[in-house]
């Protein structure tokens, strides 16, 4: 019997290049070689590509490989743009198409989306480079209230992320972070528990359920940032804490946006649980699988294995769910 040719995709454009790169290496380990017959494929900062080591295009990627397993994490590609080149070349890959990972990748949209059905998230603006940052300061100081928090509108990992407590602060985390982005989400620091929770999407091809929640364990005042996701040896992550009812009103919240953003195979939703219930902070549609990923961690809650979820993904991608 024929293997099936697998071409694991990572690496990529943006600052998330050296995350994407330890995720697709965790792929490519973890599928048996009994079953498929991998191919690395790695896209340059500099947008070159290459399989196994060798020059390419996306034209000859079909000569090669039946499917691609989408490792890649924010620019280019998690905003649906890889994801419209593969179409074009008719290479069937995992993960969300190209509409949910646009609408995903942009913070201010995916909030307005989630926010149109009744999905509670923070109060915000965005702001763009070259806008007056006094002007911008006394925008944000009129609308919300300190603390805020600040972060790149394209983007994942934490990166750009910060936390102002004051003007000063908040024009150095406005810089910081469109250092990474064309423009920054200034939002309203929403105080409770923060935790996050994976929706992944049933093989019967009817619905998605939700995988055990973690919640990130930090003081108040303190945000999950790049160096504890992916830096530290120690990290402040645990099973969620929270009664059979906020736990429900988390996952209806997750799996809600789920179905309406159109996401396909699996996600990552955070949210911060407030006394009046969750509140959406974003969606990752395509979480890192790398040891220290939070959607690893609670897929281990269920027994779940690295190898065993890879092979379920690319089930539902084949299955064209």
């Amino acid at each position: 019997m024929q293997k099936l040719r697998v071409g694991v995709m990572r690496g990529g454009l943006g600052s998330e290049y050296h995350v994407s790169l330890r995720t697709g290496g965790n792929v490519l380990s973890a599928l048996p070689s009994d079953k498929y017959e991998t191919h690395d494929i790695l896209i340059t900062n500099a947008g070159e590509w290459h399989i196994d080591g060798r020059p390419t295009s996306p034209a000859k990627l079909a000569q090669h490989v039946d499917i691609v397993f989408n490792a890649l994490h924010g620019e280019f590609g998690e905003d649906g743009k890889v994801q419209k080149i593969l179409e074009l070349f008719n290479i069937p890959y995992t993960g969300s198409t190209a509409m949910p990972s646009a609408i995903g990748m942009n913070k201010d949209l995916a909030k307005k989306y989630f926010s149109s059905v009744g999905i509670r998230v923070p109060r915000g603006l965005v702001v763009s480079r070259g806008e007056e940052v006094s002007e911008v300061v006394a925008r944000v100081g009129s609308e919300i209230k300190a603390p805020y928090v600040v972060k790149p509108l394209s983007g994942g990992s934490s990166v750009g992320l910060s936390l102002a407590h004051t003007d000063r602060d908040l024009v150095y985390a406005i810089e910081r972070a469109l250092a990474y982005s064309e423009k920054a989400m200034i939002e309203e620091y929403v105080r409770g528990r923060e935790v996050t929770v994976g929706v992944v999407d049933s093989s019967e091809g009817v619905g998605s359920y939700a995988t055990p929640a973690l919640e990130i364990l930090l003081p108040e005042g303190k945000l999950f940032e790049y160096d504890q996701k992916y830096r530290n040896l120690t990290h402040p992550v645990g099973p969620a804490r929270m009664s059979d009812a906020e736990r429900r009103a988390l996952e209806e919240s997750a799996l809600r946006a789920h179905a309406h953003l159109g996401a396909r195979h699996y996600a990552r939703y955070d949210f911060i649980m407030t006394d009046d219930g969750p509140c959406l902070l974003e969606v990752n549609t395509l979480p890192g699988l790398t040891d220290t990923s939070l959607l690893m961690k609670s897929l281990a809650l269920n027994g779940l294995t690295l190898p065993e979820f890879v092979d379920y993904v690319l089930t539902l991608a084949l299955q064209k769910k």
